[in-house]
């Protein structure tokens, strides 16, 4: 799992390196990108059929897994916030500059 996951943010990067450089264009990639982010959502039908089969056994465990959830969850919101949040500010800076 982690080898695969690895492998997957290195290609991340890579994608991301490539489009920062130039050496893709966002219109070479933006077709499958759409493509991803619509069937998104269906990537998470196995997970949620494997919680739902295992929901007895995770009865024991509920309390502690909400405790984990729920920080992590905020933290997640609040950073990806926060960058967006940056990002934007960054590329308002940029376009003021170049007035």
């Amino acid at each position: 799992m982690a080898g695969k996951l690895g492998r997957a943010l290195v290609l991340l990067v890579l994608l991301a390196a490539a489009l920062k450089f130039g050496v893709l264009k966002l219109d070479q990639v933006r077709e499958t990108g759409l493509f991803l982010t619509g069937i998104f959502p269906l990537l998470f039908v196995p997970a949620a059929a494997g919680v739902m089969e295992l929901w007895a056994e995770m009865g024991n465990m509920l309390l502690p897994i909400i405790i984990a959830i729920i920080p992590v969850t905020v933290l997640v919101m609040v950073s990806a916030g926060r960058t967006t949040q940056a990002m934007t500010g960054r590329k308002k800076k940029e376009a003021d500059h170049a007035e």
